[in-house]
């Protein structure tokens, strides 16, 4: 359950205002002290993330906040950072301090979770120590449009009703559409190349890779992994074709040439596209290439915060590439991390890795953001495909997207 990574965990995010129990909450869902509690407001500054598992659903990710109600400029960062954490949640339980009951800071909440179009519990906590009355509880409910779910925190009364709760209305399409196994039938070779540089880590494999073996395994077919100077061997080797071929990005071109036409071909990275996001919009993007002038503001964003080799493929490669096919300077900025700008209308282009990192809903949210600003986004492996010609090659396993270039 730990080793799940956190982009591929249900991010369930709790709200509230200062002092109603959150962290307190959060405490008696995972059954550790986790989160810092205090009867002084303003606790938890920054949003505070824990690991759990609540079955069936599997691994979870909680995360705390801190009082949509704080105050100050201080206060209002809080309050910015804490809206922020909607941008990836895939459920918001919504607590009440049943002292101070439903007011305007928590119908708002409910405004925007709904504009968000995000599924949410509305829990009151304190239990124990307060008696609420029936007509009370009617009206928070109307306000809320939800059910009020009565928890204590201090003595675990209610908790695991919120955990049913939990269950029943956590989104069934929170994890995305199979990487690979909707691609492939039972009994089918997949061969992934993955080459093995300075940029892997040491006795492991990346992420991405690491999932796509396991989603072949899970459909029952054959995996058979190789270095890209492997690959013409293998193939050769095996009694009949794959049915598909995956690639590391960077290797696509080697490993184009090496792959008979008639087999599937596509990279990890446009597999995650399609898995975490809206594989269509990052290959409409990639056609604002062309349109690029010098000086344009060009964003390149990243879900992780890795080591950097030398021929980084961030800041150096696809900087390079972009530079080659416009003849000129371009003005590039980068974030990482959970970092992405709420402004986006100075950039010309998008470029975003292959979010293996982030959750669904967060990198929906960052293509729904450069939709609204007009502003196109293309993804790593989707860039690289393109800038080396080879894009309706690698869109080959997937129908009706290779349309979107001709458009």
């Amino acid at each position: 359950m730990q080793d799940t990574p956190k982009g591929s965990r249900l991010h369930i995010a709790i709200l509230g205002r200062r002092n109603a129990g959150k962290s307190s909450l959060i405490n008696a869902l995972t059954n550790q002290d986790i989160a810092l509690v205090s009867d002084v407001p303003g606790t938890t500054a920054d949003p505070v993330y824990k690991a759990m598992e609540i079955l069936p659903i599997g691994p979870v990710m909680m995360i705390d906040t801190a009082g949509i109600d704080d105050v100050g400029k201080l206060g209002e960062l809080r309050v910015e950072r804490s809206m922020q954490v909607l941008n990836k949640a895939d459920l918001v339980l919504i607590v009440i301090d049943p002292e101070t009951g439903v007011s305007d800071y928590e119908a708002a909440l409910k405004e925007n979770i709904k504009d968000k179009a995000i599924p949410y519990l509305a829990v009151v906590n304190k239990a124990d120590v307060y008696e609420i009355a029936e007509q009370e509880i009617s009206e928070w409910q109307a306000l809320l449009e939800a059910s009020i779910i009565r928890v204590s925190a201090k003595n675990k009364l209610g908790i695991e009703e919120l955990k049913k709760q939990i269950i029943k209305n956590a989104p069934e399409d929170w994890e995305g559409s199979p990487i690979i196994g909707d691609l492939i039938n039972a009994g089918d070779t997949v061969v992934l190349v993955v080459p093995i540089d300075l940029a892997a880590p040491k006795g492991r494999l990346i992420l991405p890779q690491v999932q796509t073996i396991r989603d072949v395994l899970d459909h029952d077919a054959y995996s058979i992994v190789v270095k890209e100077r492997e690959l013409r061997e293998a193939l050769d080797n095996l009694q009949q074709p794959p049915k598909i071929v995956v690639t590391d990005s960077q290797e696509f071109l080697k490993v184009a040439a090496d792959t008979p036409p008639d087999v599937l071909l596509t990279s990890f990275s446009i597999l995650m596209a399609r898995h975490k996001g809206d594989l269509e919009t990052l290959v409409s993007g990639a056609k604002a290439i062309e349109k690029l002038q010098p000086g344009d503001k060009v964003l390149i964003a990243e879900g992780c915060t890795h080591h950097r080799q030398a021929d980084d493929i961030g800041h150096v490669k696809i900087p390079r590439w972009l530079r080659q096919i416009i003849g000129g300077d371009l003005n590039f900025t980068w974030v990482s991390g959970g970092t992405f700008p709420t402004e986006l209308s100075e950039y010309k282009l998008i470029v975003h890795c292959g979010a293996c990192m982030l959750n669904k809903r967060e990198m929906l949210y960052r293509l729904s953001a450069a939709r609204q600003n007009n502003v196109p986004i293309v993804n790593y492996g989707v860039l690289i495909a393109y800038v080396h010609g080879i894009l309706p090659r690698a869109l080959s396993p997937f129908l009706g997207v290779q349309g979107l270039l001709a458009e």
